[in-house]
């Protein structure tokens, strides 16, 4: 992958007992994939307008003006090279810099595509497309962020005029955090309360413009800007993040997303032919690249903390023999395996979920509304439980890498920086999760109505089996068997929800028990989303993989995941009555066994994931493992260092050394 040099984990890579070129095909989902993501990395990686390793050191200004010049420099690329739409998303994914574009291409364009009328993407798309508008997606308020149908910002109709007056009515309903907002969007998806004649119609989209398209001044009666520094150095601080607020911002009718309401000339309200579902569609979509956006964050977090820990050596030194390697000690490998498992499980149901994203838009098309429920309460689930795994795993990595784990250089401060708000944009994570049980709660009542659960939850037709089943596993390798693994963990998920179901029956108020219950509620709601990932493994594997080893890696990691899952979740296994406390001991020495068989492989299992190290941003991860003359270079290059003798020194250090404090100008 990279260039000249000694490779110092040549040794690791000769270990290795399958087809790494074959593994980055089965990683990037397909050849073509894997062609398009290569081309494109190098495309960043080989450009120095692309440079990124000076982003911690830039004040909040020049950081963003430099991704502005990013931005604006892989736009003319993206021109100037006729790059199609897949090539241009994996461009800005490997440039890895929070920008106004995420927004515009992954937020307001989908929304006006599964909400605006036929018409209206007409007249919107195009200017979209060319980015002779830049659009944001100003939903979230000050006051109200998961709980949309709270939101206080309003669009009243005057029919008079035919126009909709959009109004920040208190401090509590500015927009604010919205992604673009803060200095770049010229216009906005705003959503806000319908009123007609004085009655409210709930939550609905507004196109609304902001700036004016000659000198991006703000228009009469809006109010914009950004909403100051967020967590970590560089990171997500790229990102202009905005508060907005109107004052009575009048806009034409025909700029309210008419796909599921409409309101006439008249003032009537109407439901238009679409039905309201669509707009769960484009939910779907968002969350389904979360998932898969998971996975890459995570995969990239392991690469370098496996990599680190192949060439970190610490005790161990036998007669003046070398040390032992960090990954060799079992402590260090049952922290890490399980996350580098984790990393290809939720590549195999990010790519599922693709899949299931076509098949609900497809069957809305048909005006079959029947798996909607379902695809919903699945993509809200794996979104939480991803991006949870995904912040705990970055973090876990960054230990996993000792001190040097710290150092901004290592790349894993700011990569954690900038992922983890991903546990809560687009859905808080645990108002996901009781979303969820919600779904849950209601598939386990209607068991007996003869009313088939489907999709993830069809294990649930098996309910009176799965509540009485004991598990078979006798012997260590019985947990090498799929059907045993997938049973276990069907019967403690469906034995959570149906335990959750008959506590809240005991509620006069379901509501009430709902609030009381719903620590549990949640717990069954992860058993539930973890079962469908450790099932989309499996069935990944009954694929045909072709590649000497490839598949038999990737039953190992398999079953990493789940054993490493059931021995962090055995109270509910063993609660639940799905296995005994010695099956229990048995998984967990299988588990043992499985980390030795990772061993070998585990450098190869991470150069399956084809990261540059530009986009690897790491000392440590370097793919040459040549990483302590690296980090000496880089500790030079600090600002710090340009001088000697430090900037200060006369007035405030030297006074302390001398003794002279009384005559120092402080």
């Amino acid at each position: 992958m990279e260039g000249g040099g000694v490779d110092h984990l040549a040794d690791e890579r000769q270990k290795s007992r399958f087809d790494v070129d074959e593994m980055k095909i089965v990683w990037a989902g397909s050849r073509h994939a894997f062609e398009v993501s290569d081309r494109m990395a190098r495309l960043v990686a080989s450009d120095p307008a692309f440079r990124k390793d000076h982003r911690n050191l830039l004040s909040r200004k020049e950081l963003f003006k430099n991704t502005l010049r990013k931005a604006a420099y892989a736009w003319k690329r993206i021109m100037d090279l006729r790059l199609t739409e897949e090539e241009a998303a994996k461009l800005r994914f490997f440039i890895d810099e929070p920008a106004y574009t995420d927004l515009h291409w992954g937020m307001f364009i989908p929304a006006i595509k599964g909400q605006g009328t036929e018409e209206q993407q007409q007249k919107w798309l195009p200017l979209a497309y060319k980015m002779q508008i830049i659009g944001c997606y100003a939903q979230t308020e000050l006051g109200h962020g998961s709980n949309v149908q709270g939101l206080e910002t309003t669009a009243t109709f005057d029919p008079q005029t035919d126009e909709f007056i959009i109004n920040s009515p208190t401090l509590t309903s500015s927009k604010w955090w919205p992604g673009g907002l803060g200095k770049a969007s010229t216009h906005a998806l705003a959503y806000a309360r319908l009123i007609v004649n004085g009655q409210d119609h709930g939550v609905h989209g507004f196109i609304v413009q902001l700036r004016s398209l000659d000198d991006h001044l703000p228009l009469p009666g809006i109010t914009v800007g950004d909403i100051g520094m967020k967590f970590g150095s560089g990171a997500y601080n790229t990102m202009d993040n905005g508060v907005l607020r109107f004052d009575h911002v009048r806009i034409p009718r025909n700029q309210m997303l008419k796909g599921v309401l409409q309101v006439t000339r008249e003032g009537k309200v109407v439901q238009s032919d679409v039905p309201r579902q669509l707009i769960y569609g484009t939910m779907v979509y968002v969350r389904q690249t979360i998932v898969s956006d998971a996975s890459s964050a995570l995969s990239r977090a392991v690469c370098i903390a496996t990599r680190y820990s192949a060439v970190r050596r610490q005790f161990g030194s036998q007669r003046g023999g070398p040390e032992t390697q960090v990954i060799d000690y079992k402590t260090q490998q049952s922290r890490l395996f399980p996350l580098l498992a984790s990393a290809y499980a939720f590549r195999f149901v990010g790519e599922w979920l693709k899949w299931l994203y076509t098949d609900v838009t497809q069957r809305l098309q048909a005006n079959d509304f029947s798996t909607l429920p379902e695809a919903h309460a699945c993509t809200a689930g794996l979104k939480s439980l991803t991006t949870s795994a995904t912040a705990d795993a970055i973090e876990e990595c960054r230990k996993l890498c000792g001190g040097h784990g710290y150092l901004s250089s290592s790349g894993l401060p700011e990569l954690f920086a900038v992922y983890i708000p991903a546990c809560t944009y687009e859905g808080d994570n645990t108002v996901l999760l009781l979303q969820v049980a919600r779904f849950l709660m209601k598939t386990v009542s209607q068991l007996g109505s003869g009313k088939q659960p489907v999709g993830s939850t069809a294990y649930m037709r098996r309910a009176e089996h799965l509540m009485q089943c004991r598990c078979s596993a006798q012997r260590g390798e019985d947990w090498l068997k799929p059907d045993v693994v997938l049973e276990a963990f069907e019967a403690r998920a469906l034995r959570m929800s149906v335990a959750c179901a008959q506590n809240l029956s005991e509620f006069s108020n379901p509501e009430e028990g709902f609030a009381e219950l719903s620590a549990d509620l949640a717990e069954a709601a992860i058993a539930h989303c973890q079962l469908i990932v450790v099932s989309k493994f499996i069935e990944k594997l009954q694929q045909n993989i072709p590649g000497k080893g490839v598949k038999q890696q990737l039953q190992t990691l398999c079953f990493v995941y789940s054993l490493h899952l059931l021995h962090k979740h055995q109270g509910d296994f063993l609660s639940t009555g799905c296995i005994t406390p010695k099956q229990a001991s048995l998984a967990n020495e299988q588990l043992r066994c499985l980390y030795s068989q990772v061993r070998p492989n585990a450098i190869a299992l991470v150069d399956a994931f084809n990261y540059t190290d530009h986009h690897l941003g790491s000392v440590l991860g370097r793919y040459d493992g040549n990483v302590y003359p690296t980090l000496y270079e880089e500790a030079w290059k600090d600002p710090l260092n340009d001088s000697v003798v430090p900037d200060g020194y006369q007035e405030y250090l030297r006074p302390v050394l001398k003794q002279q404090l009384r005559n120092a100008r402080l």
